[in-house]
């Protein structure tokens, strides 16, 4: 991970590119270039980040590698940044552990494309030529609404920064204008991870309101769940870069295979949004390929059963919403497939 060849990577991307060119329909380079777990150095010893640069060389390697390897035109995402870190450090007052820590994936960008802070071109670097920006935008253990301090950093409550920032590169020319963003790698971290998760109930519901986030944000064009099942419980957040692990429990499963609430929210989420004395109510049913109806449950504040608030027709991706003034603790949705499968999402509340 330290300063690897850019040409031994191109050749290896030749050999990708020839192998599995016919099948896949794009390529990602990197994961997480700006964390010291996946790539060193970050720093250089004036405190400036190192890793952007040994980054953009990695990937024009890799664009031209697949090139060589007989795609005429890849499809290639940039980034697949970390969410949060640092513009500088100081190497005099911290030392040794200011190389350690993570590049602001804002900050990584603008480096890795030749820009300044405020977005104007630098040095003589050209502009690249991308399909999309990978970011992986995970957050804490609160609300997914909830606003990041650090301008340059970005988890799912602040991905219109983001959006903004591949708005400036390419108002500078950096890359190409109306670059989509892949959310390749997200999850909200449930118990038992003591220090970044939420109740299990939490998770359901956190994970259905980064996905609306995502959703209402025009440029997102993939929202990955990661994982499907938990890590085994690994040390504390930041464990990774002193060669331990650190362990996702942002599964759909516990590690012993049992399932979370998340296991039955994933393939109909819901969520509930209130403001006054009305709610608004948003929702998938990710299985169907077309159009469908799904029933909507609600179950009154001190009651023990649920009764139907309406039948909604989704739309031909599966996507739904309405807003009622009926009052309600929980809300849940039903949907019968046409090969008669029954799913049923777990309790949410509103937020």
């Amino acid at each position: 991970i330290t300063r690897p060849a850019a040409g031994a990577f191109k050749e290896f991307m030749i050999a990708v590119g020839r192998h599995y060119g016919s099948s896949v329909q794009a390529f990602s380079i990197w994961n997480e270039p700006n964390h010291p777990a996946f790539l060193l150095p970050q720093w250089n010893s004036n405190g400036t980040p190192a890793s952007p640069r040994i980054y953009r060389g990695l990937y024009q390697a890799g664009y031209e590698g697949l090139k060589a390897g007989g795609l005429a035109h890849p499809r290639v995402l940039f980034g697949e940044t970390a969410p949060t870190g640092y513009d500088t450090v100081n190497v005099h007052r911290e030392k040794s552990r200011a190389y350690l820590h993570d590049v602001a994936p804002l900050a990584f960008m603008r480096s890795a494309l030749c820009l300044s802070p405020t977005y104007k071109r630098i040095g003589a670097c050209g502009p690249l030529t991308i399909s999309g920006y990978a970011h992986h935008a995970y957050t804490k253990a609160v609300n997914p609404h909830y606003v990041e301090p650090g301008a340059d950093n970005v988890t799912i409550g602040t991905l219109s920064r983001l959006s903004r920032a591949l708005d400036l590169a390419a108002r500078a020319h950096a890359i190409n204008g109306h670059v989509p963003i892949y959310l390749t790698e997200f999850g909200v971290q449930s118990e038992p991870n003591k220090q970044l998760g939420v109740s299990a109930a939490q998770q359901a519901e956190y994970d259905a309101i980064a996905e609306h986030i995502a959703y209402d944000n025009s440029r997102v064009a993939a929202f990955s769940q990661y994982l499907l099942k938990d890590d085994p419980l690994g040390g504390a957040p930041g464990a990774s870069v002193h060669g331990g692990t650190v362990g996702f429990q942002t599964g759909l499963e516990y590690v012993s295979g049992s399932r979370k609430p998340l296991y039955f929210a994933w393939p109909v989420p819901l969520t509930v949004s209130k403001s006054g004395n009305r709610f608004s109510l948003w929702g998938l049913v990710r299985p169907t390929t077309g159009a469908t109806k799904v029933t909507v449950l609600v179950r009154a504040k001190g009651s023990k059963s649920y009764r139907t608030l309406k039948t909604v027709t989704t739309n031909s991706r599966g996507y739904w919403s309405f807003s009622s003034s009926k009052q309600g603790a929980y809300w849940r949705v039903r949907w019968k497939s046409p090969a008669g499968l029954k799913y049923e999402g777990p309790p949410i509340r509103a937020y």
